[in-house]
């Protein structure tokens, strides 16, 4: 971990019995923090157990209230949650809950973005004609977590590169990137197609009428 970042430490830790609306369930130690250095309340949760001398199994999930809680179509956020608990949960790692909304925009701004994306944009276009950049994720607070959590190398549950590429700049050792499953509808086509295409994602994108 990068030494020039301020130190973060846990604050609490429960366990909370997770359940999902499919009938998945599973149980979660969950941390909070002080010291990060956005002051957001992000939070870590810990699931399954690594083998001895294997690198846990890291989802740096960005909070998407639209997709994660109310199951909207438009993006493929709630889905990536979903599996990212069970396989996190199957070999042992963490799920990073980070509260960047929209890309690091923010939920009405994600909403504005929404409505230039219906006239004709994409995500990454609207981004930028509201006066944001295309992406303004920063994964800072997730290595304060991972360095407070007492967390070394890692394998990142990802398919974009970019968190992999901050991780590592920011003083992360990652061992692995582990791709995520393609959670494609006719609702999300266009949304992951830009993605695919403007974001260097490792995806393969089956053909959706």
């Amino acid at each position: 971990m990068s030494e020039s970042l301020p130190v973060a430490t846990i604050r609490t830790q429960v366990t909370v019995p997770l359940r999902f609306p499919d009938g998945y369930a599973t149980t979660a130690r969950l941390f909070t923090f002080d010291g990060l250095v956005d002051g957001r309340e992000h939070l870590a949760f810990a699931l399954g157990e690594p083998d001895s001398g294997t690198a846990p199994l890291v989802r740096p999930h960005s909070e998407c209230l639209t997709g994660d809680v109310f199951g909207s179509q438009r993006c493929d956020c709630g889905p990536q949650l979903r599996e990212a608990v069970q396989r996190i949960a199957e070999v042992g790692g963490y799920l990073l809950y980070l509260r960047q909304e929209g890309r690091g925009i923010g939920l009405y701004a994600k909403l504005d973005a929404y409505a230039l994306q219906d006239a004709g944009l994409d995500t990454f276009e609207a981004n930028v004609a509201l006066g944001h950049a295309e992406d303004e994720r920063d994964y800072t607070v997730a290595v304060q977590m991972l360095a407070a959590l007492g967390v070394g190398p890692i394998a990142v549950l990802t398919n974009n590169p970019e968190k992999v590429e901050q991780l590592g700049r920011l003083g992360v050792t990652v061992t692995e990137q582990v791709p995520t499953g393609v959670f494609l509808s006719p609702a999300n086509a266009d949304y992951l197609a830009a993605k695919a295409s403007r974001a260097a994602r490792t995806v393969d994108l089956p053909f959706v009428r």
